[in-house]
């Protein structure tokens, strides 16, 4: 949903438009955390990947 606000628009106009919106689906994180398995930790790699640049 688009909801312009102008410089003429109120206060109620736009506490109206608010209220008419409804909340989207969450995404759960939680339910993906831990999934992908590393070989070598977060640090360690991110020191190669950086060596690659030079």
């Amino acid at each position: 949903m688009l909801v312009e606000i102008t410089k003429k628009t109120g206060l109620a106009q736009i506490n109206e438009a608010l209220k008419k919106i409804k909340p989207g689906k969450q995404f759960n994180a939680k339910k993906h955390c831990g999934k992908v398995k590393w070989d070598v930790d977060g640090v360690t790699y991110q020191k190669i990947l950086r060596d690659e640049w030079d």
